[in-house]
């Protein structure tokens, strides 16, 4: 098993953190563009956001798909496969003159963008050892991160200055670039034990893990979480449009640095994790995210942007150490549990549009952040449900003894 600190943990680790930055820069290069694909199309903020909400709900579908089919047939090869899809449909969407084929190629693309994240922490439980896994995790999803600022950097600053199509021609050269690099790094599996691939075991895995109830909690837990975080920068994108802020789609991706927060609170999870339990970093991190929604109330642009500091910093504490305490927690078929936790992650981001909106409506951004407290006050009560359930089963464990 591959330990911390090794050559071969660093290329491991190392690939899918260049994986992951590929997958999310992928997802994410549409959002600093929503106003000016609204624009471009004549259609309404609800409408525009559809470019990113269909590509999260088709990858969330997709993650169901893909978690199975690895623990019977193995990992890196299908991860491979999927990237190449990637790069295709990202070089296509580069040639689209329509809302309608944009949209078709967005959801076609979300298929191809489930494969790494379903696979990727199922893949680390097999090679690494238990401390390899939580730190290797918290880093993997330090990268989602970087995915998350560099495609919102390229879509703001690429998008103004050569307009969307070139937007999406400069993303499928990187993602060529992130493929071979994540091939060439990636270990070979030497623990993968294949399972046959039968669909009632499949359901059969599904619903054992939703029957447990710590697993289902923590589903919960970060698809609601993603249900809001992911929203609110769509949201925020029309606020700092408009008047007073006025700014143009470059310096609306400058705001998506917000991210590196996020990207220190995913590598230090694994560290915090070994010195307290994972549900309570989890209702940490949430607090913070809470905390981090009402400094955005501010006039000033500086306090949105303290405030997304904040919101980046919470959430990605809470979800890096969600998606380590599933793979700990699942007691067999890790990867269809990990996929099954994407899968509330990113229906959450494909869903909370729909909610935030009339709030949007109502009350603009402050009316956001009113919805946005309602959905994560159910979270932080989530996160003490786990914290009970671990106290429950210390007490339980202490009277056989």
């Amino acid at each position: 098993m591959i330990e911390v600190g090794s050559s071969v943990f660093w290329r491991g680790t190392v690939a899918l953190i260049i994986g992951s930055f590929m997958i999310f820069a992928n997802v994410y290069v549409t959002q600093p563009l929503l106003p000016m694909i609204a624009n471009e199309f004549s259609i309404t903020p609800l409408q525009a956001s559809g470019s990113f909400t269909i590509t999260t709900l088709t990858l969330g579908i997709s993650l169901l798909f893909y978690g199975p089919i690895s623990d019977a047939l193995g990992r890196k090869g299908i991860m491979v496969m999927t990237m190449v899809g990637i790069t295709a449909t990202t070089f296509c969407l580069s040639l689209v003159q329509n809302y309608e084929s944009l949209l078709a190629l967005r959801a076609l693309q979300g298929f191809f963008l489930a494969g790494l994240p379903a696979i990727a922490v199922a893949y680390l439980g097999d090679e690494y050892t238990p401390e390899a896994l939580m730190v290797a995790v918290g880093l993997y999803i330090s990268g989602n991160t970087l995915g998350g600022i560099g495609g919102r950097l390229i879509g703001g600053f690429v998008g103004e200055w050569l307009g969307r199509s070139a937007t999406f021609g400069v993303m499928s050269a990187i993602s060529l670039f992130c493929l071979l690099a994540f091939y060439i790094l990636l270990p070979k599996s030497q623990h993968f034990e294949p399972k046959p691939l039968r669909i009632g075991h499949i359901v059969m895995n599904m619903k054992g893990h939703l029957q447990n109830r710590r697993l289902l909690t923590c589903y919960l837990i970060g698809g609601f979480s993603f249900f809001i975080f992911i929203n609110q920068y769509s949201y925020v994108t029309f606020v700092l449009e408009a008047s007073p802020y006025n700014l143009t789609a470059k310096y609306v991706g400058l705001l998506f640095l917000t991210y590196l927060s996020g990207t220190l609170g995913s590598a230090i999870s694994g560290k915090l994790a070994k010195r307290w339990s994972q549900p309570n970093i989890m209702v940490l991190g949430t607090c913070i995210f809470m905390f981090g929604s009402l400094v955005t109330l501010g006039d000033s642009l500086l306090a949105i942007i303290l405030g997304l500091l904040i919101n980046s910093f919470g959430f990605f504490l809470c979800h890096s150490t969600a998606s380590g305490f599933v793979s700990r927690n699942a007691t067999h078929a890790k990867a269809s549990a990990s996929s099954l936790y994407l899968v509330f992650y990113y229906l959450g981001a494909s869903l909370g549009g729909f909610y935030l909106d009339p709030f949007w409506q109502a009350d603009g951004w402050t009316g956001v952040i009113i919805g946005s407290w309602f959905v994560l006050g159910f979270v932080v009560l989530a996160g003490v449900s786990l914290i009970r359930q671990k106290s429950a089963m210390n007490e339980l464990t202490i009277e056989k003894v």
